[in-house]
């Protein structure tokens, strides 16, 4: 993410970089990547949510500009671990959190562990529907080593984003830069085997336990976790809203931002800062051209 300072924090897997942005008197919004993005995923969305919001966007341990040790533990569950670890050093115990992909699933954990008021999960891992095919097909490439990291990423991007032009090539340039080199290739691989699955299967009676607002974004045409994923996401979390992106895939974020960047923002002012809808209850529904299945509760 280009905006604002880079800092480092050190965590017990090693050192995360991360951008803190907004007024640390505000309330906080955590924001998650997926794999193989890093916190260059929230650059369209970040600069709507700062005046607002302190905003906190890492990247994960092993992915951007963080420590890619070589014996650090990079599944979800030390992910979550590691951010919990990064927030308690700022004094953040209270927080809104957004994960897309990968970081949908740390945000779920994060959820169940306490602090989370509100979330949303873009085209995330869920339950035991995941790795997807396409990740178990590139852990099969990578470890035959007949496809370097540049080669996947692309390969990522252009499976996850469906609008033509929507990525330049110096966004995937920058994605691909983390990875660049025998080390990067190296620090690739290990972030992919680490994606195995574990950390949420079986865990969905928690999330129908888990009393907060809730808004689960989803491309459409997502060629990684399809629609239905998302819609029992909806059924589990109690105070859920669920909405579809036409025309969109799994990089929600890159194919949509004006669509996306938006209707976060309204959602976490009126379900975690408590302000008034901008453009009242169903301007949200409309943009998106389907109503968010509201629950009983809401």
């Amino acid at each position: 993410m280009s905006e604002g300072v880079e800092r480092r924090l050190g965590v017990s897997g090693g050192e995360l970089a991360y951008r803190d942005l907004g007024d640390p008197e505000d309330p906080a919004v955590l924001l998650l990547h997926g794999f193989p993005a890093s916190s260059y995923l929230w650059r369209n969305v970040a600069p709507l949510l700062e005046p607002w919001m302190r905003v906190i966007a890492p990247d994960l341990l092993g992915a951007g500009d963080s420590d890619k040790p070589p014996d650090a533990q990079l599944g979800i569950e030390a992910q979550a671990r590691y951010v919990r670890e990064l927030l308690g050093s700022l004094g953040v115990s209270s927080f809104a959190a957004i994960g897309q992909g990968l970081g949908g699933g740390v945000a779920q954990l994060l959820a169940l562990e306490g602090g989370v008021r509100t979330l949303v999960l873009i085209d995330s891992v869920a339950f035991e529907a995941w790795p997807s095919a396409w990740v178990l097909d590139a852990q099969r490439r990578a470890s035959s080593g007949t496809e370097v990291a540049a080669a996947l990423v692309d390969a990522a991007f252009e499976a996850g984003v469906r609008q033509e032009g929507r990525l330049t090539a110096e966004d995937l340039a920058e994605y691909r830069r983390p990875f660049e080199g025998d080390a990067g290739n190296a620090a690739f691989a290990r972030l992919l085997a680490a994606i195995d699955g574990r950390g949420l299967a079986g865990r969905e009676a928690e999330l129908e336990r888990l009393e907060i607002p809730a808004l689960v974004l989803w491309g459409e045409d997502d060629a990684f976790h399809a629609p239905a994923l998302a819609e029992r996401l909806g059924d589990a979390l109690p105070m859920a809203s669920v909405a579809l992106l036409p025309g969109c895939g799994h990089f929600l974020v890159e194919d949509a931002p004006e669509t996306v960047a938006p209707l976060i923002f309204e959602y976490l002012r009126s379900r975690y800062l408590g302000a008034p809808h901008a453009h009242g209850g169903g301007a949200v529904a409309v943009e998106l051209g389907r109503r968010p299945r509201e629950k009983e509760g809401m």
